[in-house]
């Protein structure tokens, strides 16, 4: 039997087993109940992977929607040719990111595909290659395991062409040497068999080259047969596929061999090149016919055979081709990439750091710490920008890194998955951390490192922070041996939001003790951050922590409090206690109030009553139940029906009753009858039970023999039989409840968060609402623009008539300079951040960099206050405006709206600060002011005898601007100036003459 021991006092033992003595009770025996049988009408294939939250039925589908991919993609992203946006493989849809903000604009999603990918393991007709057409610098090409190669127009987000294969494409390649046809890679499956007479897992391809002219029969339909297809060759697995620049050689590589092919000379087939490991990436040279490849060892190596030295005309030749090999990394290569003008070549894999190798010295570069293994690198080559290296990395996030500093400049990010390449996921049964945050409306989920969480908003879908529990050096791996990381296992967060519990462990390995740590965060409002406020080093010694929870603070339970129980048979409250220092701070901190302890039984779950007046604590086969203010037994819960409890919780908002969760079995107990209401008992293994914080009900999950199914039943205190039972397509290895007011209406639902098996993060639940996943169906780029960020003065005169027009059609190029650059101002200075010896002699850049900053004024400029250039400068005035007249629109919203009462306030500020000329009836001629450089004076800087339109009623320069209220042009009326003289009338809406060329 537990046996309590109070702290605070010494006689509490005697009263506890009184206590127990007098109230323990027998159960009353129920006949148990047996689940209705399900007959499921669909296979696992044919449930849909994003549902429309919605109610649902009795048997159907729960609503749910995934807040993650299901898995990192591997495919490198793609730039358009101008580099102002990027396209990225998710499942079966590509989607179109702006470069500069990195949000989504468009999705180019399949609509006539054969079949959707399961939501247990997110593959189907996932995309596995993309290309931009070398044709059509709109177009974009993708293969995906469904079979069908396609051909996009990403700028209007339509489908232009299908062709399918009716096999798996693994790599897509396509040159503009050769039109209407693509090379593909197509996965065939194996005939080799193991010992025991069975296939093995090794996968084979076969090379072919793909009429993108479709059939005759086939014309009209929306998936079309290709026309002609010829094989090149057989090979492994292909994990590249590619064309020479010149496009006189065709190159892949699979297993330990590179496949080479004469273009000229199809036929011939390949002639395979050894490697003395696996050969895991490629990319070929931009301009020379050489390549490079990476292998499973972390070796780069630089092939130089693309010429006569091939053999022609013979097939299936095996040899060696003279190598470079570049050696850094300590694991395999899992990217590679050239730079634009060919002299340096990229490199990442799974150590977390981008080398950059200068091939004709050697040298190399280092991008450590990108945060996380990188999986994909691209390059944007668009001359209108700088070059800059996107870096995809495996936990489903893209790093931006800049070529002239080697720093990162910017990270796309939302939910980070757990890679699951730094070490092994947690095992079978092990807790994964999950909470909600009621202060900040957030989910707080496991991080792609074990030893970090994150921060995410379901109603806003972004990524607010990252917290990181237990400081780690984020290595990969010793050797081949993966390490072991500290692991959080507990993220707990109180009901007011102020607190936030963590637990983190690291078992003993390699002579080192092992650790656990029990960490009290404290929500910092101003900074919206967690600051760590108590660490508790071995909370239960080096036994596992079983259960953490809050006691809520409703009903007066004024003291906040924090119970947990161990696997050394303790059930530990802990307390905050407070002191102040000398300087009069008041310092809080957590301390142990009372420690209760089971002689047989470790406690294995601690559940609380809605006002916080009971604690109940599950210890194999009983549950006792505590008065948490003197820790005394009240009593003791002993139930045949349930041999062994797991979990026990309080339903109802009087919490009259307790649920009991076993392997298989619920039991229902009242506690005012001491009996049992009613017993359930299920077919299959009963995985998680959760009440509902208001209603009297409660909801269990169940898993049976499917591995991709979770069977959801609710349940009320009224009867055993089921209020209604619904199915989910995965399972779940950790499930938390969601305030229902978050994403739901009906104060009455359920709502969860969870994380699936295969490290997914789903919400499901009643009626939920989310935002709209970002531009989930395809729309085209034309109006589009990135977001920038600008000025009050800006966003009402505009930046100026070129940049405006760049906004407002992205495919425009950004004028430059006479030198041939677009530098301005303080991005001169930039050149100087690169290292000293990649920089070109300063003799070499004086001239050019004095150009930049300085103009040089010549005869032919127009003379200061004259009429001229009041009419152009006027001009110049009417363009901004005009380019402000309409405000840019991104995807369906204004990016930027003014309205009346920020236009007052620009009016006030113009009316106390403007500069007024001085009041003079005589009209005598003033002496003229030295001239400043380019025609600037001091006082305004405004060209000299140029008026500056100023709105309502001011007068500078004797000008009267009169403001318009439908647009923002402005409207000067001709007033004589006593300084100048009479100036002609500018006119609204005026444009300059010169074309914008």
């Amino acid at each position: 039997m537990p046996v309590a021991v109070d702290t605070a006092s010494a006689g509490a033992s005697t009263q506890a087993l009184a206590s127990l003595e007098a109230t323990q009770a027998t159960p009353q025996k129920s006949p148990k109940k047996s689940r209705p049988s399900k007959k499921e009408k669909r296979s696992d294939a044919e449930v849909p992977e994003q549902p429309v939250a919605g109610s649902s039925t009795a048997g159907e589908e729960w609503a749910w929607r995934s807040l993650t991919e299901a898995s990192a993609s591997t495919v490198p992203p793609v730039f358009t040719r101008d580099g102002s946006y990027f396209f990225t493989a998710s499942g079966p849809a590509v989607k179109i990111h702006s470069v500069s903000s990195g949000q989504v604009v468009s999705t180019l999603s399949p609509v006539n595909t054969a079949s959707k990918p399961s939501a247990a393991t997110g593959h189907g007709d996932a995309v596995t290659s993309m290309i931009l057409s070398p044709h059509n610098p709109f177009q974009l090409l993708t293969g995906s395991m469904d079979g069908c190669v396609r051909l996009w127009d990403f700028v209007d987000a339509v489908l232009l062409q299908s062709i399918e294969v009716s096999r798996p494409i693994l790599q897509i390649a396509a040159h503009e040497k050769f039109k209407n046809e693509v090379c593909i890679a197509i996965s065939r499956g194996t005939k080799k068999l193991n010992n025991h007479r069975n296939p093995t897992a090794e996968d084979n391809a076969q090379v072919q080259i793909v009429s993108l002219i479709p059939t005759e029969a086939t014309r009209q339909l929306p998936v079309q047969k290709p026309s002609s297809v010829r094989v090149v060759g057989k090979a492994r697995y292909t994990f590249g596929l590619a064309y020479s620049p010149s496009g006189e050689w065709l190159v892949a590589i699979g297993g330990h061999k590179a496949y080479v092919c004469r273009t000229s000379d199809i036929k011939a087939g390949f002639t395979k090149l050894v490697s003395p490991e696996k050969l895991t990436c490629l990319a070929l040279h931009p301009t020379d016919d050489y390549f490079a490849t990476g292998d499973s060892k972390g070796v780069v190596r630089l092939w130089y055979c693309l010429n006569d030295s091939i053999p022609a005309g013979v097939t299936g030749v095996e040899k060696k081709a003279p190598t470079t090999t570049l050696h850094w990394h300590a694991h395999a290569v899992s990217s590679l990439a050239f730079t634009a003008n060919g002299a340096y070549l990229m490199s990442g894999g799974e150590e977390a750091v981008l080398v950059i190798w200068q091939l004709h010295t050697g040298k190399r570069e280092f991008v450590p710490r990108v945060g996380a293994p990188i999986s994909s690198i691209a390059l944007s080559t668009a001359r209108s920008r700088e070059e800059e290296y996107l870096l995809g990395l495996s936990d489903a996030s893209y790093v931006f890194v800049r070529s002239g500093t080697l720093r990162i400049s910017r990270t796309i990010a939302k939910v980070k998955l757990d890679p699951a390449i730094i070490s092994d996921r947690p095992p079978a049964g092990a807790r994964v951390p999950l909470a909600a945050h009621p202060a900040s409306s957030s989910l707080i989920l496991p991080s792609s490192h074990p030893s970090s969480l994150q921060t995410y908003s379901p109603l806003t879908s972004t990524l607010i922070s990252e917290l990181e529990v237990s400081p780690t050096n984020k290595i990969s791996r010793r050797d081949e041996k993966a390490l072991e990381p500290s692991r959080v296992e507990y993220a707990i967060t109180s009901e007011s939001g102020d607190w936030l519990a963590t637990v983190d462990s690291r078992p003993a390995l390699d002579g080192f003790r092992a650790e656990v740590y029990l960490k009290l965060w404290s929500w910092d409002k101003k900074k919206s951050t967690w600051v760590l406020n108590t660490r508790i080093d071995r909370p239960h010694g080096l036994n596992k922590v079983t259960s953490v929870t809050f006691r809520p603070v409703a009903g007066g339970a004024a003291e906040q409090s924090l119970v947990t129980a161990g696997g050394d048979g303790c059930v530990k409250m802990w307390g905050v206690r407070s002191t102040t220092s000398k300087s009069g701070e008041v310092e809080s901190f957590w301390v142990t109030r009372a420690t209760l302890r089971s002689r047989k039984e470790p406690p294995t779950h601690v559940a609380w009553s809605h006002d916080g007046s009971l604690m109940a604590v599950a210890a194999g086969p009983y549950v006792t139940l505590y008065d948490p203010s003197t820790t005394l037994i009240i009593r003791t819960i002993i139930c045949p029906e349930c041999e062994l409890v797991s979990a026990v919780c309080f339903v109802g908002r009087a919490s009259r009753y307790l649920a009991l969760r076993s392997r298989s079995d619920i039991v229902l107990w009242d506690l005012i009858t001491e009996s049992v209401r009613w017993n359930y008992q299920s077919s299959s293994t009963i995985t998680e039970l959760f009440p509902h914080p208001r209603e009297e009900a409660f909801v269990i999950l169940e898993s049976d023999a499917r591995p991709s199914l979770t069977h959801v039943t609710k349940f009320s205190t009224a009867s055993s039989e089921a209020v209604s039972t619904h199915v989910l397509p995965f399972r779940l290895v950790s499930t938390s409840p969601c305030p229902p007011r978050w994403l739901s209406n009906d104060p009455s639902a359920f709502v969860f968060v969870g994380i699936t098996q295969h490290w997914n993060a789903v919400i499901f639940g009643d009626h939920i609402r989310l935002a709209e996943s970002e531009e989930t169906v395809g729309r085209g780029l034309v109006g589009t623009a990135p977001v920038t960020t600008q000025t009050l003065f800006q966003d009402i005169f505009g930046k100026s008539a070129f940049e405006n027009l760049t906004a407002r059609n992205a495919n425009v190029e950004v004028p430059s300079t006479q030198n041939g650059s677009s530098w301005k101002g303080k991005e001169v200075e930039r050149i100087f951040d690169t290292p000293a010896y990649l920089v070109p002699p300063l003799g070499t850049l004086f001239d050019p960099l004095l150009d930049e900053f300085l103009t040089i004024r010549t005869e032919t400029d127009t003379i200061p206050g004259s009429e001229e250039a009041q009419d152009v400068d006027q001009q110049d005035v009417d363009m901004e405006l005009e380019g402000a007249e309409q405000p840019i629109v991104v995807g369906n919203r204004l990016e930027r709206v003014v309205d009346n009462h920020e236009m007052i306030a620009m009016i006030e500020l113009f009316r106390h600060h403007g500069l007024y000329s001085p009041s003079s009836t005589s009209v005598a001629p003033t002496p003229k002011k030295p001239v400043q450089p380019n025609g600037y004076s001091k006082a305004n800087g405004l060209p000299n005898g140029t008026a500056s339109p100023i709105p309502n009623g001011v007068k500078p320069n004797g000008l009267t601007p009169k403001p318009s209220r439908t647009n923002l042009s402005i409207v000067a009326s001709e007033t004589p100036s006593p300084r100048h003289g009479s100036s002609p009338a500018a006119k609204a809406g005026q444009k300059r003459k010169k074309s914008l060329e």
